[in-house]
């Protein structure tokens, strides 16, 4: 079965930017993008954009405007996101049955933070984010819990056929307890979800001297504020309780910082496990996937995977971190 994106070329992609009354010149690159296509764009006489083709059929029009909202309102309030361009009114453009936006091009390097400033810069900014977060209607956007990363993502895999067949009863097993667990620890402390980031991985940070800029708020969503605050964190249990401590005082110069989420830590990490394994089964058919992934399904990517879930069955069970300020 063809895939839509086989029907995005050149000459499609050209044509849909010339679309908006800008015109191109002609030079394009692809960039690296797994769940939607994203190039850099020639334009006449100005500097290249780049250009977000929407992956079809994952988002409505609402979602991908209330996404564009929230990108545009960090901006106004002078925090460094980069949000998409607004042309004649509009963010979102449509052209034969694609949609896509344009961002400005800006540069940077990604990477683990390191430094103790890097982690108040993000403090500082998390903040600020979550607070723009709470005024942003996000009617459209996911929901982040146990259902919708976890036990939905469980059920994607088991139906796959891509798990090998001796390998079924212990993925069954272990997601069935680890999820058990994580329904406990959510009704226990029963997190308020609010608009966050949603993927705050190092590599959506790109940084340029001491400064930096952040991207792609594609997966932004309603879920606990500790999503974006635990991803930055990296290194040995001593490091990121260190870490912590830094961002959370810059945090705390804007707003409360969620000190009752840390126990959602292990959960929210487990709940990711799932759903990464989840979302390459699901887009295995885009003729993309198997060149970016040609490990998955082969060799030891489930028993690593089911390691990995083991591991975490036993994290959900041991001790948190903490904040001492």
């Amino acid at each position: 079965m063809q895939h839509p994106y086989e029907n995005l070329g050149p000459e499609v992609i050209l044509n849909a930017i010339d679309s908006t009354g800008l015109l191109t010149s002609g030079h394009l690159t692809a960039l690296n993008s797994y769940e939607n296509r994203v190039y850099q764009v020639g334009i006449e006489g100005e500097n290249p954009l780049i250009a977000k083709f929407y992956r079809p059929e994952r988002w409505s029009d609402k979602s991908i405007l209330q996404e564009h909202a929230f990108a545009m309102a960090l901006v106004e309030d002078e925090l460094p996101v980069i949000a998409p361009l607004e042309i004649n009114g509009d963010t979102l453009f449509h052209y034969q049955g694609f949609r896509f936006a344009l961002f400005p091009r800006k540069g940077g390097q990604g990477g683990h933070l390191e430094q103790d400033e890097d982690f108040r810069q993000m403090g500082r900014f998390l903040a600020r984010m979550h607070q723009i977060g709470q005024e942003v209607n996000a009617s459209a956007r996911p929901h982040l819990n146990p259902q919708t990363y976890g036990h939905d993502s469980r059920a994607v895999v088991l139906q796959s056929g891509m798990l090998p067949p001796d390998l079924i009863p212990a993925y069954d097993t272990i997601s069935r307890d680890c999820l058990n667990l994580i329904d406990e620890i959510w009704r226990e402390h029963s997190p308020h979800l609010q608009l966050i980031h949603g993927d705050m991985h190092a590599g959506n940070i790109l940084w340029r001297d001491e400064s930096f800029h952040l991207v792609d708020l594609d997966d932004c969503c309603l879920g606990p504020r500790m999503q974006d605050i635990f991803m930055l964190l990296n290194g040995e249990t001593d490091q990121q309780q260190r870490q912590l401590e830094v961002l959370a005082e810059a945090y705390m110069q804007f707003m409360p910082f969620p000190a009752q989420q840390l126990a959602l830590i292990e959960s929210l990490r487990t709940l990711r496990i799932l759903k990464y394994a989840a979302w390459i089964c699901q887009r295995w058919h885009d003729p993309a996937f198997p060149i970016a992934f040609p490990w998955f399904g082969q060799g030891r990517f489930w028993p690593d995977h089911i390691l990995s879930l083991r591991e975490q069955f036993a994290a959900l069970q041991g001790p948190s971190l903490q904040l001492y300020l």
